[in-house]
């Protein structure tokens, strides 16, 4: 008896911890989850900041080609404007 008495104790001792572990691991799974739901949060922001920075980027390429081509316009008239006014005054 008393050899029967162990031995259940030891199956239930073994039980006990069976369902203790799973009890973890069900623990660890939901941090897991959390923490790739951080995660792909983070990868979304990630994705709409790079977003952003692109079209930023665009728009800085839209403006120095309109910067460019106003210079190409300007500094023309620029010299000869500086031209006329060396002519006047050294005339």
């Amino acid at each position: 008896m008393d050899n029967n008495n162990q031995l259940e104790k030891l199956l239930v001792e073994i039980r006990d911890n069976q369902v203790s572990q799973l009890e973890r691991q069900a623990e660890a799974l939901e941090m897991q989850r959390r923490q790739l739901e951080i995660v792909e949060k983070q990868m979304q922001r990630a994705e709409k900041i790079q977003d952003r920075a692109e079209l930023l980027q665009e728009k800085g390429s839209q403006m120095m080609g309109i910067a460019r081509k106003v210079l190409a316009i300007i500094l023309p008239i620029v010299i000869i404007l500086v031209i006329y006014l060396s002519w006047l005054i050294f005339r």
